[in-house]
């Protein structure tokens, strides 16, 4: 192939993502444009429509996550890290001297981090802008700050794999997930067509869909009709009556097309950010005061949780004077911690809300003595780094394990349930882990209701009784209204749990909007439903 090279021992790397599952691929392409994306594809599978032999291709981004969604099952492998320029911005002037609406346009392989360093220092790369998106910078450069508000722990992920599994993070308790922030796509087809839409220019007709490529060919797929759960969600297809068909793509774990350009609507950085770690007695207490704090503390953008074991294991990692020897020590008569995070018009507000959570923390147990503040930029950074080394640290943990049963991985979930089974889901987690006797860390966004449980197994019999443990989970938060998949996506490693959440009628519908846009299962094969299910031609699950 002209845009490919085989995938030998050099391209090891791309075999695997942070799930620690590995694959397996024939090829791979670093295309740099979109052109180079359709010509891989079009070299790849020069008639995709046909049935029978296909060469599978599986779409990667930076490779950081953690359902297997980029891990390869044969075939070409298409990395889109080289396709990394911010390609534009656009300017919406406010209404009556309210505040200007930005966008930014980017290619996939844009790294979350860099873009923020761009809009943080005001310094976008414009070389080949056109002149409306070179005033448009120029007003975004001179205006308030904005910020991309999506918040993934891992900030090397790219803006395409962020789209693809609709990622969220810490903030997504005030701004939501990746989805209402994407206000344009342009997506390559498994044949080479390319659709590209705005938000608000095309929607579906109660669950019916159509769309009309580049080619004037038109697509009508039917979106399936389960109900989506009122909780956080990236569990498969998104689908609603008469929804935008933009957000068919997004969170489609690279299942229907080629993600080429995304434009991003920016959001105004708040005044006044302050970062609050309320240390509590027990997780009884933290419960308590996250359901408590919904209600009372309106600026909070983000609330989120650490267990005693997360913190034990910190302290273990800490005094080990490895990588986290710079970190502030939790208290310790610490019992587990919960960090809101208040974003506010200035100072003042700012300084009400605190104190209006501290009366909340000292009603559940906890002290001024055992919080810390952060209102800098400093301390913040140092209380992000304190939330992101508790992850950290247990992959260190399993990565020691692994060297005595290299079988292993760490298990970690990623469901939600509604707002009024916060307590339930917690008792349901606690109740079957002591049941199981497994050593575990929790930590997450509990403000959403979205803890994720990480066993830390020891053997392969720990793993296999955690697997069997985290199905079921997913029955029983299905049956609690929940999602099976918050925010990671589905991949390879939780399509099984869909069949819990949507039923099996409901995945087979999954598969039938699928080949409405590849035919022949060319994309992303293994992720979000078995690969049998394509290949059945009434699409029975």
């Amino acid at each position: 192939m002209a845009c490919a090279r085989p995938l030998d021992a050099e391209y090891d790397e791309y075999l695997h993502d942070e799930s620690r599952t590995v694959g397996s691929a024939d090829m791979i392409a670093f295309p740099t444009s979109e052109r180079e994306v359709i010509a891989a594809l079009r070299e790849a599978n020069p008639d995709p429509s046909a049935r029978g032999a296909v060469t599978p291709v599986t779409v990667q981004g930076g490779r950081t996550g953690l359902a297997a969604g980029a891990v390869p099952r044969g075939g070409l492998v298409l990395n889109l890290s080289r396709m990394n320029r911010v390609v534009g911005v656009r300017r919406e002037a406010g209404l009556d001297g309210g505040p200007s609406a930005y966008y930014v346009r980017v290619q996939p392989g844009v790294v979350l981090a860099q873009l923020r360093k761009y809009l943080e220092d005001r310094n976008l790369p414009t070389a080949g802008m056109d002149e409306g998106s070179l005033r448009a910078w120029d007003a975004l450069a001179n205006d308030r700050e904005y910020f991309f508000p999506t918040d993934p722990t891992e900030t090397s992920a790219t803006i395409g794999g962020i789209v693809a599994c609709n990622a969220s993070g810490a903030r997504s308790y005030r701004y939501g997930p990746a989805r209402p922030h994407v206000s344009a796509v342009r997506v390559v087809l498994a044949d080479g067509d390319v659709i590209a839409l705005a938000r608000g220019q095309v929607r579906a007709h109660g669950r019916h869909l159509r769309l009309r490529t580049a080619s004037g060919r038109e697509i009508a797929a039917e979106l399936p009709p389960y109900a989506m759960p009122h909780a956080k969600n990236a569990s498969g297809y998104y689908a609603a009556d008469d929804m935008d068909a933009v957000d068919v793509f997004v969170g489609s774990d690279g299942t229907l097309g080629v993600i080429t350009e995304v434009e991003l609507a920016l959001c105004p950085l708040p005044a006044a950010i302050w970062g609050v770690s309320c240390f509590l007695p027990s997780e009884a207490a933290a419960v308590d005061l996250t359901i408590a704090a919904r209600r009372a503390i309106r600026s909070a953008a983000a609330i989120e949780y650490f267990d005693g074991d997360a913190l034990d294991v910190l302290r273990a990692q800490r005094a080990a004077g490895e990588a986290f020897s710079s970190l502030l020590a939790p208290p310790d008569e610490a019992g587990c911690c919960v960090y809101v995070e208040l974003q506010c018009a200035d100072d003042g507000q700012a300084y009400r809300e605190l104190c209006a959570l501290g009366e909340l923390v000292t009603a559940c147990g906890g002290s001024e003595a055992l919080t810390w503040v952060g209102r800098t930029a400093s301390d913040r950074e140092q209380q992000r780094f304190f939330r992101h080394a508790v992850p950290e640290s247990v992959n260190m943990l399993i990565d020691r394990r692994r060297r005595d049963d290299p079988t292993i991985t760490k298990l970690g979930s990623d469901m939600s349930v509604p707002d009024d089974r916060l307590r339930d889901v917690v008792a349901l987690y606690r109740r079957t882990l002591a049941e199981e006797g497994l050593q575990t860390a929790v930590w997450g966004h509990i403000g959403n209701n979205h803890l994720h449980v990480n066993v830390l197994p020891h053997d392969a019999d720990e793993f296999a009784r955690g697997k069997r443990l985290f199905a079921r989970w997913a029955r029983e938060v299905s049956a609690m209204g929940g999602a099976v998949s918050a925010e990671h996506g589905v991949g390879k490693l939780k399509r099984d749990f869909l069949r819990e959440m949507y039923g099996p009628q409901g995945v087979a519908a999954m598969a039938r909007l699928k080949r409405a846009f590849d035919p022949a299962g060319v994309l992303g094969r293994g992720n979000l439903f078995p690969e049998s299910l394509l290949d059945d031609a009434n699409g029975r699950a």
